[in-house]
């Protein structure tokens, strides 16, 4: 998947996320909405030290900011390997902005170190 595959989102449908980001994370909006609309997203995680590993990411789609959307991840096509997430839409449309940044920067499509915290329930 390619930054280009992405359809961005519209000025208006946009527009209902900006209270909830600042600065740059603005600029990557239309973009993580674009992918937040697909319902999903093939990527590696990178795991240092060895081979990366493949996810599969899939989840709801709602577009009002305050409702709720539960991602599933698949890690290795391995079933035991499932994990599932609930957060408000726009704490995971943030998290898709840090995949799209990374895009932007031609690396593979992979979820940030906080998201991954919150999904392995590591700070509970």
């Amino acid at each position: 998947m390619s930054l280009q595959s992405i359809k961005p989102a519209t000025k208006p449908e946009a527009s209902v996320y900006l209270p909830y980001y600042q600065g740059k994370k603005r600029n990557a909006l239309p973009y993580a909405i674009g992918l937040y609309k697909q319902g999903n997203i093939e990527g590696e995680r990178r795991i240092e030290g060895t081979d990366n590993i493949a996810f599969l990411a899939t989840w709801n789609v709602s577009m009002l900011p305050a409702d709720l959307t539960r991602c599933r991840m698949q890690f290795d096509g391995d079933a035991d390997l499932t994990y599932e997430i609930t957060m408000p839409t726009y704490e995971f449309v943030d998290c898709l902005i840090s995949i799209v940044v990374a895009m932007n920067q031609n690396k593979s499509p992979d979820f940030d170190k906080v998201f991954y915290r919150k999904l392995l329930r590591i700070d509970e």
